[in-house]
């Protein structure tokens, strides 16, 4: 369980504090495509990936009877770890079915998410969800940079760029541009996709969601069928829960 900061702004000040301290919080553009409830002839409900307008994306049977809800930190430890090692259980045993579908929404735990959060908003959604999948698998390596103190030069170039520059700049003195370059993305689209102002709104709505109709105090959390499962954690506080629902 990852406790998360109630105070945090959804500003690049954040990520350029965060970074000056030397420490990072341990503990988650496209426009949403159309919904389609039908289910591929001859394909598994694997391959059944949308972008939910409340921010999310969803994999699995959007009909089906169990409908689970990640909040998420992309640099949460623990997300992670269950990322690693429960997500691929979950999807071959309860999603493959059509019993359960699946849906990730990136909660900002601190400055560092806003900018991989940002990216996977850019992605169509099936390459979105590999790329949650590829923040998790090499979240240790990736985060590193940011876990350092920015040195005084660079603090005082990052935020002499306009505001909507800021955001990738500071990504990219971590090294996300790379990241993101040996996925395919041109640095254009990087700056694009980390100056959306339309997606940080959408991020900042998911955070608000999450206290408003959620209770959210830590990530990750999860909803089963709109109901928070208290305590759940882990794999093993989860899956009963969503055994008893099925």
């Amino acid at each position: 369980m990852t406790p998360r900061f109630r105070s945090l702004p959804i500003v690049l000040a954040a990520s350029l504090a965060l970074a000056a301290s030397g420490g990072m919080a341990s503990a988650a553009p496209a426009k949403p495509a159309a919904v389609n409830t039908a289910k591929p002839a001859a394909a598994n409900w694997l391959d059944v990936i949308v972008a939910t307008p409340e921010g999310g994306f969803r994999q699995g049977n959007p009909n089906a009877k169990v409908k689970l809800l990640e909040f998420g930190s992309l640099t949460c430890p623990h997300c992670a770890a269950f990322a690693r090692v429960n997500v691929p259980t979950l999807r071959s045993q309860y999603v493959a079915t059509g019993k359960v579908s699946y849906e990730y929404r990136p909660f900002l735990l601190n400055g560092v998410d806003l900018a991989p959060a940002l990216l996977v908003r850019c992605e169509a959604p099936a390459a979105a969800i590999k790329l949650i999948d590829a923040f998790y698998e090499q979240q240790p390596q990736w985060t590193l940079p940011f876990t350092k103190p920015l040195p005084d030069d660079v603090q005082k170039r990052l935020s002499a760029l306009p505001q909507e520059q800021q955001i990738g700049a500071f990504a990219a003195n971590g090294g996300l541009d790379t990241f993101m370059a040996n996925r395919g993305m041109p640095r254009a689209k990087f700056d694009a996709c980390t100056s959306d102002k339309a997606g940080i709104a959408k991020l900042e709505d998911i955070r608000t969601d999450a206290d408003k109709n959620y209770g959210l105090t830590a990530v990750p959390t999860f909803v089963i069928n709109g109901k928070t499962v208290p305590n759940a954690y882990d794999w093993s506080k989860l899956k009963p829960a969503i055994d008893a629902a099925l």
